[in-house]
């Protein structure tokens, strides 16, 4: 098996996973920073109404809203990413993360339906400038751009999901967070802020999911194994605060 055996998905019960990873993770940020949750919808009765195939029409519009803006953003959360990376990598993802683009957003827009869920748009490298030059232009190494594009792009993706699930993330943080790491990570600071790297920590916890997708679709997929160690490994560095 491989990634590209994801493309076979098709169904609201077969991403009903992919929803409940995705939801288990803005939970698992928001309660280790200390964010309110207690407007967090109810995500468990989503994962089950999905895996039951149930009509939208039975699903509270809240549930219904969380489950589109999570598979949306992962619907247009890989095109940019692969923009902060090598070009062969690139150009080597490009046509079957389009497909699953299609995939999940054609789910999306079954719970999304009626509702005004608005599209993330992800930061590409020309809207990510560091002394006036793209941030990947200050490094060179595919894990160090791997890395760099995480630290912007998971946390775009984890405001945009927790605000449509019922969760408030502090813009000052947000814009604290953004502008250090892109700093940090093309070497134009030492370390990060304490809160910051806090936050940091908690986002780079990705790896767990990524893990699990793995292991729920039983992928064994070399790639996603690239992926988690290094997202494990700078969320362990984080977390024992290793410069």
């Amino acid at each position: 098996m491989s990634v590209l055996s994801l493309l076979r998905l098709r169904t609201p019960a077969d991403f009903a996973d992919w929803y409940r990873l995705g939801a288990e993770y803005v939970e698992r940020v928001a309660e280790g920073m200390g964010f309110e949750t207690g407007e967090f919808v109810d995500y468990t009765a989503g994962v089950d109404a999905m895996r039951a195939n149930r009509p939208p029409g039975e699903v509270a519009p809240a549930i219904r809203r969380s489950i589109a803006a999570d598979l949306l953003a992962d619907a247009v959360f890989s095109e940019p990413y692969c923009e902060w990376l090598p070009l062969w990598y690139e150009l080597g993802l490009l046509a079957p993360v389009r497909y699953g683009e299609y995939r999940l957003q054609q789910v999306a827009a079954t719970y999304g339906d009626g509702l005004s869920i608005s599209v993330p748009r992800f930061s590409r490298p020309a809207e990510a400038l560091v002394d006036g030059q793209p941030a990947p232009a200050h490094i060179s190494g595919f894990g160090e751009r791997f890395i760099l594009a995480d630290a912007v792009l998971h946390l775009e993706w984890f405001v945009h999901v927790a605000r449509e699930s019922g969760i408030e993330v502090p813009q000052t943080l947000v814009a604290q967070t953004r502008e250090e790491s892109l700093a940090y990570y093309t070497g134009h600071r030492d370390a990060l802020s304490p809160r910051v790297r806090e936050f940091q920590a908690l986002l780079f916890s990705d790896d767990a999911w990524v893990r699990e997708i793995d292991d729920c679709y039983g992928l064994d997929s070399t790639l996603f194994g690239v992926w988690e160690r290094l997202l494990g490994a700078e969320r362990r560095r984080l977390e024992t605060g290793s410069t």
